[in-house]
């Protein structure tokens, strides 16, 4: 089975070449780089990407998840090198933000055997991490033969997911037994995982790392100045991380409160910078007033959508606002982390499609800190409830701190699994 995988990576490689060309067509920096991810590398740059820690992180949300945990790395006495992959050019701009070039980056190589061992012939790392459903069995068994082990961290493996791999279970078992370590989310994914076949002393529980967020000390005054530039007394709720059909019904949500609030304000912030464009004559053709973030456009008392059409600016605008939809779970994307506009304590609206993020969906929900609605009209209801009750929103608000204060620690276990591994590493 780990032939045919083989084979059929080969063939798809050409396509996903030419995926990354056509998405170049919104996104340029999809052009840029393309060779890393054939595992190509001028000898220069070859010379400079030994590191000791290669972590991948696939897009924004995982960069960010982890953040503390690279921090750690870097923090070590004396400093671990790492090397961090990234699949999209928004997650390597984050990273970026976060570390300048204190990390180094490269473009996840496609998991093909060759463009494998090209690219662990350059980096040489002495452990792998990989960030919660990334499984790539040649990159698996490449790190198998080299004796690198990897820990598959931050693991989660829904039911839906589950499913799917067991239609190959054989196939499945094999891969997922070259993990060193899975560091499992919660119970229910360390079960499904062991029901794939891995051995139960491979698996352990160490929570999400998600819920290890660390906020800005200059947090409050970024909120406040951005605050004092929305609008102090007006209603403000912001839309985050919206996929393409989700604006439609924000947008419809956001014309039933301003029949009732009429200067609320909906701060909507698409997922992909290369939807902003399309995302705001949308907005312009439904009707409504529109500034933008990116052209610095100033936000007026008329002003009934601002278009946070930047990058890494996401926490402070939820923590400007009153109270926050979270977006990729009005479609079936599976939902993204509520977690950060929970940690800024403001009241959650989360759609139906959460299953990538269904345990932290239904702790928040049933602790009191978010809700679940499935369209405009739930949606609307839900943010005029909160927009008109500033007792409530700080009563739901504060459930959120106390559920984001009470999972810490998922970090600090991991850690430890990493430092297990690393010494292990030393010792053969």
């Amino acid at each position: 089975m780990q032939a045919v995988y083989s084979i059929l990576i080969y063939f798809i490689v050409p396509l996903a070449l030419l995926r990354l060309l056509w998405r170049s067509r919104r996104a340029p920096a999809y052009r840029e780089r393309w060779a890393e991810r054939i595992g190509l590398f001028p000898r220069q740059r070859r010379a400079q990407m030994q590191s000791e820690i290669w972590v991948h992180a696939v897009s924004v949300g995982e960069v960010q998840a982890a953040q503390p945990l690279i921090r750690h790395l870097l923090s070590a006495e004396p400093p671990r090198s790492v090397m961090v992959t990234t699949t999209t050019p928004t997650g390597a701009r984050r990273l970026h933000e976060l570390f300048g070039d204190r990390v180094k980056h490269c473009y996840t190589p496609l998991d093909a055997p060759g463009i494998m061992r090209r690219f662990l012939d350059a980096v040489a790392p002495k452990l792998v991490l990989v960030l919660e459903t990334e499984v790539w069995p040649n990159m698996l068994l490449t790190c198998e033969i080299k004796g690198v082990p990897v820990i598959l961290a931050n693991a989660r493996l829904s039911a839906r997911s589950a499913r799917g791999y067991a239609r190959f279970r054989s196939f499945a078992a094999t891969v997922m037994k070259r993990f060193a370590v899975i560091a499992a989310q919660t119970d229910d994914d360390a079960g499904r995982f062991e029901d794939l076949g891995v051995p139960s002393d491979r698996i352990a529980v160490t929570g999400s790392i998600k819920f290890d967020i660390r906020l800005p000390a200059s947090l409050p005054d970024q909120a406040e100045v951005m605050r004092r530039g929305w609008g102090c007394n007006r209603p403000v709720w912001v839309a985050a991380s919206t996929h393409e059909g989700e604006d439609e019904p924000v947008l419809a949500a956001h014309g039933l409160i301003l029949a009732r609030y009429p200067g609320a304000l909906l701060v909507l912030v698409p997922r992909h910078p290369e939807r902003f464009d399309r995302v705001a004559s949308l907005v312009q053709r439904q009707g409504f007033s529109l500034a933008r973030r990116s052209q610095g456009q100033m936000v007026t008392p008329r002003t009934q959508v601002y278009l946070g059409d930047t990058m890494g600016e996401l926490t402070a605008m939820l923590a400007a606002a009153d109270a926050a939809f979270i977006g990729g779970s009005l479609v079936p994307i599976g939902g993204h982390n509520a977690l950060e506009a929970a940690a800024v304590g403001i009241p959650v609206a989360i759609g139906s499609e959460v299953f990538n993020f269904a345990a932290i969906t239904e702790l928040l929900v049933r602790e009191g800190a978010a809700v679940q609605v499935d369209g405009a009209e739930t949606l609307a209801a839900c943010m005029m409830g909160w927009l008109g009750d500033a007792t409530e929103r700080t009563r739901i608000g504060e459930n959120g701190l106390r559920v984001v204060e009470r999972n810490r620690g998922a970090i600090d276990r991991l850690l430890r699994l990493v430092e297990d591994q690393l010494e292990r590493a030393r010792r053969v």
